[in-house]
């Protein structure tokens, strides 16, 4: 329960908390494994230091009992013996037949017999006979004199060098809080001042109102993270911008637009009912039904927009000719357009989409040739490289280049040709945006050879579709 409480409130704790936590955690883990293997080498080398002098010594003497032989040995042992080494030598029955201390002349130092030319080891750590209970290092090698073997013993104490090691354990032990308390002020300073960055940014986004968009968060000048988080942030800002102010400019046009029909026909009602009889009556209903076309379209035409904006279009999609949907828009042109010339380059191509969306977006683009065009328009469709390519060409005055992409927003009219009082909307090209996006193609607007304006629209065939 209580492992689990401080989970818990790890998960709580702030960035700066846990990366000062995780900080001090790694260092004290490295501290102590860095620590361990530390005193096991320090240890060793020295054990190791004490074992080869206690290796030399004892070989020192096996020379010397060889040569010389045990007479004269007791003498030599007591002057070059140092005080951390005991030296005896024993014959081959186990008495002590010379040594290095008086203490050690009663009782042999261990019972190790070695023959002739090898060197054994053992560790002990209490010897009586030496009046203390240090560790000591037991060195035996045997060696032949006169046809009599003995062995000489050498016992190192480690005391010292094990006192080292214990001593380097405390300073650590005492130093290892002090540096990790050294190492959580330093983690918690440089996280609070890596994080400043952060809590400036957290702050400015607070206060940035939705009514007011132009404020950006402080970008630090640095290359990181939190200077391109900063960055994203102030890009996101503008997207929040720009489509604040595409859905302010599109209700202004939405109701400028509507105010229009309203207007004219409230002026009609009030002049109705002088003029119930006659030619003014007739020319009045014209009107009437003409204005409230407009606006039914063009309500249509923002719930169609509105629809996009919410989700996606709503497709009923099935194998849709292509090709039938132009021939039919060429059709109605001809028997209802005696001012343009209609040309036509129709070959069959099918694809999978919505009819009735097809057929509006082939009407869209056709009503802004013709509304463009001075003599003549052309539509034709045909594959290429696996599409379905419908291409709407008008010899009017063209579209600049730099407009190109901005005739595709919501009321946006550039010529009189696209005035209000010749019926559009400044939506069409925005919806046929909407519905080529719907189909997963493109539409795009170039000079035409005829110097009017070429829309392409672009559509994957059924064997490509997405």
């Amino acid at each position: 329960m209580m492992a689990s409480n401080a989970i818990l409130r790890l998960r709580r704790a702030s960035v700066r908390s846990r990366s000062t936590g995780a900080a001090v955690l790694v260092v004290a883990l490295a501290m102590a494994l860095g620590a361990g293997v530390l005193l096991l080498l320090l240890q060793r080398a020295l054990i190791t230091t004490v074992s080869d002098a206690a290796d030399g010594r004892a070989a020192d003497v096996a020379g010397q009992v060889a040569e010389e032989g045990v007479d004269v040995l007791g003498i030599d042992l007591a002057m070059s013996t140092r005080a951390s080494q005991i030296v005896q030598v024993l014959d081959n029955t186990g008495r002590i037949v010379a040594a290095s201390s008086a203490r050690a002349e009663t009782t042999p130092l261990t019972h190790l017999r070695p023959a002739v030319g090898t060197v054994e080891r053992a560790e002990v750590g209490e010897m009586p006979l030496l009046d203390d209970d240090h560790d000591y290092l037991i060195v035996a090698r045997g060696v032949e004199y006169g046809g009599q073997t003995y062995t000489v013993v050498v016992a190192s104490s480690v005391e010292t060098q094990r006192s080292t090691v214990a001593t380097v354990a405390e300073y650590l032990a005492i130093g290892f809080p002090v540096l990790l308390f050294v190492v959580g002020a330093a983690g918690w300073m440089l996280a609070g001042r890596a994080l400043r960055p952060v809590e400036r940014i957290r702050t400015r986004v607070q206060g940035i109102e939705s009514s007011d968009l132009t404020e950006r968060v402080p970008v630090p000048q640095t290359d990181d993270e939190i200077a391109r988080l900063a960055a994203t942030m102030n890009e996101m800002l503008d997207r929040l911008q720009a489509g604040q102010a595409t859905q302010r400019r599109f209700v202004a046009d939405a109701s400028h637009e509507l105010r229009s029909p309203l207007a004219t026909l409230t002026a009609g009602l009030e002049v109705i009912e002088p003029s119930a009889r006659g030619q003014a009556w007739q020319d009045l209903y014209r009107s009437m039904r003409g204005e409230a076309e407009r606006m039914r379209r063009l309500i249509e035409n923002l719930l169609l927009l509105a629809k996009a904006d919410d989700a996606a279009l709503p497709m009923h999609r099935h194998e849709v000719d292509l090709d039938d949907l132009v021939d039919a828009e060429v059709l109605r042109l001809r028997e209802g357009n005696i001012r343009l010339k209609v040309l036509a380059d129709v070959r069959p191509v099918r694809i999978h989409g919505d009819p009735l969306r097809l057929s509006q977006l082939v009407r869209n683009l056709v009503e802004n040739a013709t509304f463009a065009a001075h003599s003549a328009v052309r539509l034709s469709t045909f594959q290429r490289d696996g599409q379905a390519i419908l291409m709407v060409e008008d010899d009017g005055d063209g579209i600049p280049e730099e407009d190109r992409l901005r005739v595709f927003e919501r009321f946006v009219r550039l010529d009189a040709s696209r005035a209000r009082s010749s019926g559009g909307s400044g939506l069409g090209l925005s919806i046929v945006q909407e519905i080529v996006k719907a189909h997963n193609g493109t539409v795009t607007l170039a000079a035409a050879a005829t110097g009017g304006t070429t829309a392409t629209v672009v559509l994957p065939l059924p064997s490509t579709a997405a």
